[in-house]
């Protein structure tokens, strides 16, 4: 179960966020810009209010549903 993006705050919608789960099932947000950039935290306290490397992720594709006719 993921944590709420109330909970996570700007890194629930961020392209540069990934979710590490650790072998005990506890799940950690780690900002892939911490790689590049020593400035921003490799696991960032949440939630995350404020990012200068906000970038919003791109929209994922809703899954194929059959069209329903009106009839």
């Amino acid at each position: 179960m993921s944590p709420a993006p109330d909970f996570v705050g700007l890194c629930a919608g961020c392209m540069h966020a990934r979710v590490v789960e650790s072998r005990r099932g506890s799940r950690f947000w780690l900002c892939e810009l911490s790689r590049i950039d020593p400035s921003f935290p490799r696991y960032p306290p949440l939630p995350v209010l404020a990012c200068r490397g906000f970038q919003p992720a791109p929209a994922r594709a809703a899954p194929d549903t059959p069209e329903r006719s009106s009839q």
